[in-house]
């Protein structure tokens, strides 16, 4: 295997080098947004992105990382993909990432196309659909979600926290990469949904079903609302089935991102693809 040593680092030592700033600016949306680019943190992540296809357009290496395979990996990938590799402190790196105690790399990727065009919703039995949903653990939770349960990806409607946040690309655990995402407004949405096949799920008190049992039919899209208002009555009433999920003790509702995952899994098991 090719040694390490052998690639040609740029070495950043000052806090206010150009660059540092270009990098730790990625934190904010408004500069992700006008950069198209976003920022992940560590070996395991970013091994994740590789093996899926997505190499980083730059990678930042801690100068006190110890010799790994999976890191020699990485910077041979990004080399041959003509991106920059960069080596500089711990104190720097965790200036870029935010993060009191960095991982030893980090990487910058240039941000995905969001439009609902780059669907083919016949390729996943499930999918995810958050609306307005504003933690970005909650949506990183939500991708992860999506991954364990072979769904498609996350469709984000209306004002959705960003999936590129740091804390999204954080909590998603590498799904980021695997899952496909879409934004779109509901009135995009709904037109986009019918001109197909798919079911429209949510969880609902309005007339609902039991989860349990319930006919779920591919490709189903299972929705889940805001943190603390739910689901518009307009977007209720427009799915196609609306299920129950019992509350058994004092709480009268459960976190999005769990909803998404038990009802992602209920519906999993209902389209037969489950294992008991």
């Amino acid at each position: 295997m090719t040694s390490p040593e052998r690639f040609e680092r740029r070495v950043i030592t000052g806090f206010s080098n150009p660059t540092v700033k270009a990098l730790r600016a990625l934190r904010e949306k408004k500069h992700r947004k006008a950069a198209g680019k976003f920022l992940a943190e560590g070996l395991r992540l970013l091994t994740d992105a590789r093996e899926c296809g997505h190499v980083p357009e730059v990678l930042v290496l801690s100068s006190k990382r110890d010799p790994h395979p999976l890191l020699t990996a990485l910077e041979t990938a990004v080399e041959a993909a003509g991106g920059e590799v960069i080596e500089t402190s711990p104190d720097i790196l965790s200036k870029i990432t935010g993060k009191d105690n960095p991982q030893a790399v980090a990487g910058v990727f240039a941000e995905f196309d969001t439009s609902l065009g780059t669907l083919d919703r016949s390729s996943a039995d499930i999918w995810l659909v958050a609306q307005a949903l504003r933690d970005p653990g909650n949506l990183g939770t939500m991708l992860r979600t999506g991954d364990a349960i072979g769904a498609g990806g996350v469709i984000l409607i209306d004002d959705c926290a960003d999936p590129f946040s740091v804390e999204a690309v954080r909590a998603s655990m590498g799904a980021v990469f695997t899952q496909k995402i879409a934004r779109a407004t509901w009135n995009e949405f709904e037109p986009w949904l019918r001109s197909a096949k798919g079911q429209l799920v949510a969880a609902s008190l309005r007339d609902a079903q039991p989860y349990r049992g319930a006919p779920y039919a591919a490709p189903c899209f299972v929705m889940v609302g805001n943190e603390s208002r739910g689901l518009p009555e307009e977007y209720e009433t427009a799915c196609d089935l609306r299920v129950q999920m019992p509350m058994k003790g004092r709480a009268d509702s459960l976190n999005a991102a769990v909803a998404a995952a038990v009802l992602g899994y209920e519906v999993l098991a209902g389209l037969g693809n489950g294992q008991a």
